[in-house]
């Protein structure tokens, strides 16, 4: 990891991987009622891996393992979660043996995906504080275990869900990226965390949080209309380095809607904007595809500005 800590330090752009659900589901795999596409990790690697490689060869220097949707309770309520230990390394695994087979010697990094995602079919779907706990810290372990080189908290839009992913998350000594989703507020102004329930101000969560222990603060898995103002208040409040990797779409489960599609060029030309802000971590969310990444890596500028 310390190659890639040198490059953030230096000012570097790095170029994340984009979606994996919604390329699954693009590529034919049935997406799950209940775990979306964590379940492709036992019906579907080999496409899993396909995706993995597209990424690596359109240039991405960071590729997230398919862990979104595979948390154990998540995985409990589709009967996989004996498999549990196994799928998770079997998803760093498929990271890795695309990193051998389409790298070509060029340094790839392994971010293992941790989630707020909760199980679709449950009805009071999300784990009660000790089982939450237990569960973040067991995969956790098990992607260090596996051989992810970082954490990637993704979705993170439940502030006390949050802090038991990132606590778990940081007591394994990897590096932590916390990606927040967000969205406008009712009022039109305030940027609040993305989810059902009352409306939560991402301003007044946003320290509280990254306290937890998080390396890296981003917006990810948000509306692209939303990245500049949740942008604007991660770069104020955070003095280290920033992600950026919305989405495009919505979601009616099980499957994406790809509506409202954005060109490579137009999100390269968003993407441009974050990178100006001072984003220096850029990749793309659900509906966003290795054509997007290519763009990315062929003309965002190589460094932040000073």
């Amino acid at each position: 990891m310390s190659d890639l800590h040198d490059r953030l330090d230096k000012g570097e752009v790095i170029i994340l991987d984009g979606a994996m659900g919604t390329e699954l589901q693009a590529r034919g795999v049935p997406m799950d009622r209940a775990a979306w596409a964590g379940a492709a990790l036992a019906t579907h690697p080999e496409v899993i891996q396909e995706i993995h490689e597209d990424y690596i060869r359109a240039g991405a220097d960071v590729i997230i393992t398919n862990t979104f949707g595979a948390a154990r309770h998540v995985l409990e309520a589709i009967d996989l979660d004996e498999r549990f230990p196994e799928l998770i390394h079997r998803a760093v695994a498929l990271a890795e043996e695309a990193i051998a087979r389409a790298a070509e010697g060029r340094r790839v990094w392994i971010a293992g995906s941790i989630s707020n995602f909760a199980a679709e079919n449950v009805a009071d779907n999300t784990p009660p504080p000790e089982v939450a706990k237990a569960n973040y810290r067991e995969q956790s372990e098990l992607l260090a275990e596996a051989g992810a080189d970082l954490i990637a908290l993704e979705m993170m839009h439940d502030t006390e869900q949050s802090r038991y992913a990132i606590e778990a998350a940081a007591a394994t000594g990897l590096p932590v990226w916390v990606g927040f989703s967000c969205k406008i507020g009712a009022d039109g102004e305030t940027v609040v965390f993305w989810g059902p329930g009352p409306e939560v101000s991402f301003e007044d969560s946003f320290d509280l949080l990254m306290s937890a222990g998080g390396t890296l603060a981003g917006v990810m898995h948000s509306e692209i209309e939303t990245m500049e103002p949740a942008l604007d208040i991660v770069l104020e409040k955070w003095p280290g380095s920033v992600a950026a990797y919305p989405h495009r779409g919505h979601f009616i489960m099980p499957e994406w809607q790809f509506v409202d599609a954005i060109s490579p060029e137009d999100y390269l030309a968003e993407a441009k904007k974050w990178v100006a802000m001072g984003a220096q971590v850029i990749g793309g969310c659900c509906g966003i595809g290795p054509d997007h990444i290519r763009l990315l890596k062929e003309k965002l500028p190589k460094k932040v500005p000073a």
